[in-house]
């Protein structure tokens, strides 16, 4: 009927109620725990916060926590593609237990993961034996924690990618092929705008979850201070320490850097998933 207000009836409350209760259990589960770490190191003073967290040991730590998750990450986007387009392109038997196990490391205590890995790329390991003779050390070394973060962070890429790839019809490919385009450039021009956004986001869930990851490193690692002593690790020994302060301001710093580094991604994505819907 001409004039009538058209309301849309939602099946959830109003604004108002679902943003409180929004805020309040971010604010539980997520603001109040983490506006600790400031708390802790108010009593510092500027001249100490500078010295723990600038100290030799604390950046080579810095540099092996960032470096390890950001080459695990890369390693995850390119192999994680390769997973999901293997299962969300073809039939062939197993692949239900094939995409079941891809969630592993999700239900695997970190703890067993890091004794397994260890075990296995340790000098006299299945696999890790089969590198001493090209003088590789894969246990006890930054090669080690690649591998454990590479382990852990596999799910994420996977599955951001997957659903992506499933929605993509495959006759898009198909008109491609048909309109002359070769494969590279049907992936280039076709797949690779429309995968992107997912990529990236995958990318920054790897990135994120091995930054923080402590289980299944301590064992891999070896924890030698300077070498292959990762952030997490540094904060657990401080607490063991009772330098609560020393150890809460090294979390802050690292706080800062993920916050920095997760926002320069998502703006990477926000960009890339404007331009492919104008494209």
């Amino acid at each position: 009927m001409a004039g009538m207000i058209r309301t849309t009836r939602r099946v959830l409350p109003g604004f108002g109620l679902t943003m409180g209760y929004t805020l309040a259990y971010l604010s539980l589960i997520a603001l109040i725990p983490l506006s600790t770490i400031l708390l802790k190191t108010e009593g510092m003073g500027w001249v100490r916060f500078w010295h723990v967290v600038l100290s030799p040991r604390v950046i080579a730590a810095y540099k092996l926590s960032i470096g390890a998750s950001l080459i695990a990450a890369a390693i995850n986007s390119v192999f994680g593609f390769i997973v999901a387009w293997t299962l969300s392109r073809y039939e062939f038997p197993g692949k239900g237990a094939l995409d079941a196990l891809v969630d592993l490391p999700f239900a695997l205590p970190t703890s067993v993961a890091g004794i397994t890995l260890t075990s296995i790329y340790a000098q006299n390991g299945i696999i890790g034996r089969l590198f001493v003779p090209f003088g590789i050390k894969i246990a006890f070394a930054p090669l080690g924690i690649v591998v454990a973060l590479t382990f852990i962070g596999l799910p994420f890429v996977v599955r951001t990618v997957q659903p992506v790839l499933q929605e993509l019809e495959a006759e898009l490919e198909e008109a491609a092929a048909t309109l002359g385009a070769t494969r590279l450039q049907t992936f280039r021009r076709v797949i690779g705008p429309a995968m992107l956004p997912a990529l990236i986001t995958g990318f920054a869930l790897a990135f994120a979850r091995a930054l923080g990851e402590y289980g299944s490193v301590v064992f891999i690692s070896g924890n030698m201070p300077m070498h292959t002593e990762v952030v997490p690790l540094l904060i657990m020994t401080r607490l063991e320490e009772f330098d609560y302060q020393g150890a809460t301001a090294i979390a802050l710093v690292m706080l800062v850097l993920s916050f920095t580094m997760l926002f320069g991604i998502n703006l990477l994505q926000r960009w890339s998933a404007s331009r492919y819907a104008a494209g």
